[in-house]
């Protein structure tokens, strides 16, 4: 069995919500169609797709934009890429462009109900498949608590998506978040850690940033953030059963492990009231990372027990083969990654999981 829990799920049903925020795909002069959030576009994008749409638009054919999003509104789409990766279920998230912490609580806000409701109803078309992960406004904490709860109680989300850092000015050791991270104790569910394009919060100069470095680099940082913030802040010794997932192999943290714990006592402020390592069970990493030693290199120092499977799917460095080929574990290892610590942590019985099609 293998479940994903890094795979974004674009819908056309929640973008376009906005005039300024978006956000929006749009066809650009080249023929390519880019998303734009507020005045931020995104410049990543598969070549062939960027060639395919550039010689429409050569030929006078150019793609629609409604057209080209369409695809994304039926789950059968998805179930026949997961068909070929040999995937059983994933647990899917909203892009992390449409986090919307950057925006007014006005829009924020109904946009999260929006994006839950959506999710909820593409998932109901694959229930033994299908899952996801709440988004929640976290630049307005007590109205995210509120439906972060609605989301996982009344539509079956698995726990809460979130960036690694800024949600609109706060962060994660900031005392506001606490009715938050409180839900989720309460609800028994995680926090998926998966951090977004800065960038979008720099209003006129968000282009600046030609090579895109807020996701590439930045991503990681906010999930390293993350991890640092919640020791450092005493969150964890608050809220000692909240569970944190952080994608990409963790950020940066697997592999700066003991430079964190070397110099968490000797900051000036610190509120961790254990060592800084025994807070470790508190966190889950996957192995979305593109070379193998580096995959075991982690699992090694992580620990089995601790590691999730997740492949980003859809995404802009989605790894289409098995990421735990190759991995030297044993069977009972390589299950607890590919399934058995996912329906552990969510709460999944796995045999109500469907199976792949061809699968025998």
């Amino acid at each position: 069995m293998l479940i994903d829990l890094h795979a974004h799920a674009p819908h056309p049903d929640y973008y376009n919500q906005h005039p300024h925020w978006g956000p929006a795909f749009e066809l650009q002069n080249d023929g390519d169609i880019k998303l734009r959030v507020g005045e931020w576009i995104l410049t990543l994008g598969a070549p062939e797709r960027k060639a395919a749409l550039r010689k429409a638009h050569a030929e006078g054919k150019t793609l629609e934009v409604q057209e080209y999003m369409e695809k994304w509104r039926d789950p059968k789409t998805r179930l026949a890429g997961m068909d070929a990766a040999g995937q059983n279920a994933q647990v899917v998230s909203v892009p992390s462009h449409c986090y919307m912490y950057w925006a007014e609580p006005e829009f924020s806000v109904p946009f999260a109900r929006k994006v839950n409701d959506v999710l909820a109803d593409y998932c109901s078309g694959a229930p033994d498949r299908l899952m996801f992960w709440a988004h929640a406004p976290l630049n307005v904490p007590q109205e995210a608590a509120k439906e972060i709860r609605r989301a996982c109680t009344e539509l079956g989300a698995k726990g809460l998506v979130a960036g690694g850092s800024n949600f609109g000015g706060l962060e994660f050791d900031s005392p506001e978040l606490d009715c938050v991270w409180a839900t989720l104790c309460d609800l028994d569910l995680p926090i998926f850690v998966h951090g977004y394009n800065q960038s979008v919060t720099w209003g006129a100069d968000a282009n600046k940033d030609r090579y895109e470095t807020t996701a590439i680099v930045g991503m990681n940082y906010d999930e390293s953030k993350c991890f640092w913030y919640l020791i450092n802040g005493g969150v964890l010794d608050r809220f000692p059963k909240l569970k944190v997932y952080i994608t990409h192999g963790g950020g940066f943290v697997p592999y700066q492990l003991g430079r964190f714990a070397q110099t968490n006592p000797n900051l000036d402020t610190y509120h961790n009231k254990k060592p800084f390592l025994d807070y470790l069970r508190n966190f889950y990493f996957d192995v979305e990372l593109h070379e193998l030693p580096m995959r075991q290199a982690m699992v090694d120092i992580i620990g089995a027990d601790r590691v999730l499977y997740g492949s980003n799917f859809g995404g802009s460095d989605a790894v289409r083969h098995d990421l735990t080929e190759g991995l030297r574990l044993s069977d009972e290892d390589l299950d607890r990654i590919r399934w058995k610590n996912a329906c552990e942590l969510l709460h999944l019985d796995p045999a109500k999981i469907g199976k792949p099609a061809g699968s025998v």
